[in-house]
């Protein structure tokens, strides 16, 4: 009897248009009111757009506005360094616990 192979959900990355494992992305999400936050649970209500864990294209990000225009809104310094640290932050989760870290 062999196992039956779960189907990866794959999403954009908006920053890089590549496709990812969902699992390997941030997701930041516009609410109804215009907020936007990150989504770490992937569940929050709301517009949402998939981030990969490249904190270099994140900077780039920041230097160039480019989730700005993504989201139609005007984000913060502050927003893009909160982006910034968690990609890090999941990157460097990543890199110690690779395969290990995924949820089952």
């Amino acid at each position: 009897m062999t196992l039956k192979q779960r189907k990866v959900p794959m999403r954009k990355d908006v920053l890089t248009n590549e496709m990812a494992p969902k699992r390997l992305l941030v997701r930041i999400v516009k609410n109804k009111e215009g907020q936007v936050s990150l989504d770490p649970t992937g569940k929050k209500p709301g517009r949402g757009a998939y981030v990969g864990l490249n904190a270099a294209a994140v900077k780039q990000a920041q230097q160039k506005h480019s989730l700005d225009k993504i989201l139609e809104t005007k984000l913060s310094d502050d927003f893009y360094q909160e982006l910034y640290d968690y990609v890090e932050h999941q990157q460097a989760r990543f890199d110690l616990f690779g395969e290990l870290g995924k949820k089952h």
